[in-house]
């Protein structure tokens, strides 16, 4: 059995233990079946790598589009250091109809043993008619009773439900993993043995499904589909 050496780094970013599930069409209270209490090892954490559904090396980019909507995934070659730990940042640019409507810088960071993914939250600039107009959503671990998340697991075993996001009443994103043999038909190709994800918040009812190819990522989020990926040219600093 491995000896866990995290407790000093769980008093340092102040983990909490919350828990919730997810019932279709209504807010839900908490029954402790979601797992927000991730241990780790001193000095495990990395800014950059990659696990079989999340890739988290500088210049590597994605892009997917619906019919009026295309969302541009971007792992920047800056770093932030948020809650005490280096983070990659992540920039999301998205447009509706042409028009810029929202970008968001995403912190992360990479398990060294266990190639588990962390969320550590996100800077979000919102536009309306070329305006910025809010930060609706933003976060950071370490703030406001703020905590990081698991974006995704090194190891995805189904069914598997976990917080993304613990930012109360801001972000509280959790994820269940519900399928491990999907196949996506994309512009930019077609993708087997997918992850699919289903998404919920106990912030408000509804449910949003993504979908993960292998080596790849994020290959659908909703109607948007994988139309390009790769590492870009020259990424962004």
């Amino acid at each position: 059995m491995r000896t866990f050496l995290w407790l000093p780094l769980v008093a340092a970013l102040g983990f909490v233990v919350l828990a919730a599930t997810a019932r279709s069409g209504e807010k839900t209270k908490d029954d402790g079946s979601w797992t927000t209490d991730f241990p780790l090892e001193k000095g495990e954490l990395a800014s950059s790598g990659r696990n079989p559904y999340f890739i988290l090396e500088p210049g590597y980019s994605l892009v997917l589009k619906g019919d009026e909507e295309q969302v541009t995934v971007t792992v920047l070659a800056q770093t932030k250091k948020v809650d005490g730990v280096e983070t990659r940042v992540v920039e999301e640019r998205e447009t509706k109809g042409g028009k810029l409507a929202e970008v968001s810088r995403n912190f992360f960071a990479i398990s060294k043993r266990t190639n588990d993914v962390f969320y550590f939250g996100e800077e979000v600039d919102v536009y309306k008619d070329d305006k910025l107009v809010s930060h609706e959503g933003a976060w950071l671990a370490g703030a406001k009773d703020a905590k990081f998340g698991l974006m995704m697991p090194g190891r995805s075993s189904l069914h598997a439900r976990y917080y993304q996001e613990i930012a109360p009443k801001v972000a509280m994103d959790r994820a269940e993993n519900i399928s491990v043999s999907e196949t996506v038909k994309t512009p930019a190709g077609e993708f087997k043995n997918c992850l699919k994800v289903e998404e919920t918040t106990p912030l408000e009812p509804g449910k949003e499904y993504k979908y993960y190819a292998p080596g790849i990522g994020l290959v659908q989020d909703g109607s948007l589909k994988l139309v390009k990926y790769g590492k870009a040219d020259a990424p962004k600093k």
